[in-house]
């Protein structure tokens, strides 16, 4: 009788241990936009330090995490470009009533960066100059236009290589909606806040990392990227003249000054060509896309849990990190939405933050 409570003991402990662990979580799969990466591998790798769960995050760009997340194949995506209105009903309608939500972790900024062999003084430029090179109409760094914005800069006479995206990009759709809103003759020409570009000129690379290689390896070259990139690429970039009519560089300072803004409780906004005197005309909220209703796709409570848990700590203790990788962190003005909108989150129709 001893053993045989003794055996029926061990068999509850096992049990009980084996459903232990198949209710944990340790790993989590999302992917997306290359424009927040370095900060959210930093993120990733502090969190499992703490936490012990694993963040599979690969960078493939912003259409790629919105592909992912609305055919499941990602647990949250990733995308520096929020759905439009007409996209976020569309999604919606598609996913059985479902919401997407839109979660803000940081604000960046889209820096222009250039390979010439001018180090010591940023080039200014404004809306209307970007516009015309990344369009194919000035072709030489010595332009006029461009010569008299720099009256103290002695430029080269070379040729310009503008360097873009190739791939369906959030950073692509801040650049594009910053010149829609800055210059009208890009809207007349290209379109606004398009991801992908129907480019005149210049050659392409693969995400933020793509487009930093291909300058450092042009001489003459031109592109956009998120400010990490440019910093930790040694990159000269530019003075961009603002709304008010300030040459304004790309800094933490000019971020938080074009976010300091009411934004809609959903969220999904853009921040380009601020009214801000100070603010940096060129800069983006990046998001983390996930589903409102967890149950769907064989997800547990626990994963949806973890999923939660992750980004309430990105959006709380993890904004710490952001500012020395060159991001500004969420404003006070997001943070309390932010708060609402993972409140939302459900399984099973019942909330999953208690």
């Amino acid at each position: 009788m001893r053993k045989l409570v003794l055996f029926l003991s061990s068999v509850l402990v096992f049990a009980f241990a084996a459903c232990g662990n198949n209710a944990a979580v340790s790993k989590i799969i999302g992917g997306g936009a290359t424009f927040p990466k370095e900060l959210y591998d930093a993120m990733f790798m502090k969190y499992k330090q703490i936490s012990g769960v694993e963040v599979n995050y690969q960078g493939l760009g912003s259409g790629a995490g919105q592909k992912g997340i609305s055919q499941m194949t990602l647990e949250f995506g990733a995308s520096d470009n929020p759905f439009s209105d007409q996209d976020a009903a569309k999604f919606k309608n598609e996913h059985n009533g479902t919401e997407l939500i839109h979660i803000p972790t940081c604000i960046g900024a889209i820096a222009i960066a250039y390979n010439l062999p001018i180090k010591d003084i940023p080039l200014n430029l404004t809306p209307e100059v970007i516009a015309d090179i990344f369009m194919g109409n000035i072709t030489k760094w010595n332009d006029a236009r461009i010569a008299g914005l720099n009256p103290s800069v002695k430029l080269p006479d070379l040729d310009i290589v503008v360097v873009h995206r190739n791939d369906s990009s959030g950073t692509t759709f801040g650049f594009t909606d910053y010149l829609a809103k800055a210059a009208p003759k890009w809207l007349e020409s290209m379109g606004k806040g398009a991801k992908d570009v129907a480019w005149k000129v210049g050659k392409g690379g693969q995400g933020n990392p793509g487009v930093a290689a291909e300058v450092d390896k042009t001489e003459g070259s031109i592109g956009y990227m998120e400010l990490s990139y440019a910093e930790n690429g040694g990159f000269a970039y530019a003075a961009v003249r603002n709304k008010s009519g300030n040459y304004i560089l790309p800094s933490i300072e000019g971020v938080i000054a074009a976010g300091d803004t009411d934004i809609p409780d959903h969220t999904r906004c853009s921040i380009a060509d601020t009214a801000s005197p100070n603010g940096y005309p060129i800069a983006s909220f990046t998001w983390i896309l996930l589903y409102q209703e967890q149950n769907y796709n064989k997800r547990t409570f626990e994963q949806a849990k973890a999923l939660v848990d992750l980004i309430w700590w990105m959006t709380h203790d993890g904004q710490a990190l952001a500012k020395p990788l060159h991001y500004a962190p969420i404003p006070l003005s997001a943070a309390a939405k932010v708060e609402a909108l993972l409140k939302s989150v459900t399984y099973n129709g019942q909330p999953v933050m208690k």
